[in-house]
């Protein structure tokens, strides 16, 4: 009988992951002090150099743990295959883009409104798996079902819904996943 060995197939991703449990737990523990501070965005003055950190922090800090749950559920089980076919290096550049132009969008459009978690890395890699089958020349069908169902989704509930969700991260996330789905698959 052979013995099965447990191995981590996903550094990235599984660490991202316990970064953001680590952080949760964090928020927890400060009585959300945490997420204000350093793991949300909000309009805050250009001369605080935390205002920076928060562009990319953001993705880190979750509001409880339905929020942490619903976020990284889906990085984990799209996450390992899109690092497996792009690299932990590519994935990571991914990652911090969505964070960085999610985090500007919002501090610019939406002042008076914090944001916080990796909804915005969710769509990103949604919309770059999309791209697994892309051959230079061609638009996966299944890009096109996926960018239908997801960002018209969100603009659909954008427009007619009030519920806290950040719609607008969403869609921002998941045309960052697009754009670097095109661009890298056409490298190859």
């Amino acid at each position: 009988m052979s013995k099965i060995k447990i191995t981590n197939n996903s550094k990235l991703v599984l660490g991202f992951t316990l970064l953001c449990a680590v952080v949760l737990i964090l928020n927890y523990a400060t009585g959300g002090y945490t997420n204000k501070l350093l793991f949300s965005v909000y309009r805050s003055p250009l001369s605080n150099p935390l205002t920076y950190f928060r562009f990319f922090g953001h993705v880190l800090g979750h509001a409880n743990f339905e929020h942490f749950i619903g976020n990284i559920m889906l990085i984990v089980v799209i996450g390992p295959m899109l690092e497996e076919k792009y690299g932990a290096r590519d994935l990571f550049t991914i990652m911090v883009v969505t964070a960085f132009v999610t985090g500007l969008i919002h501090f610019i459009f939406f002042p008076g409104v914090q944001l916080l978690g990796a909804s915005g890395i969710v769509f990103t890699f949604i919309l770059l798996a999309s791209f697994t089958g892309y051959r230079g020349g061609t638009i996966p069908l299944t890009f096109i079902v996926v960018a239908l169902l997801y960002i018209g989704n969100e603009v659909y509930q954008g427009f007619f819904l009030q519920d806290n969700i950040a719609n607008l991260t969403h869609i921002i996330g998941g045309l960052v996943g697009a754009f670097f789905g095109f661009v890298l698959n056409k490298k190859k």
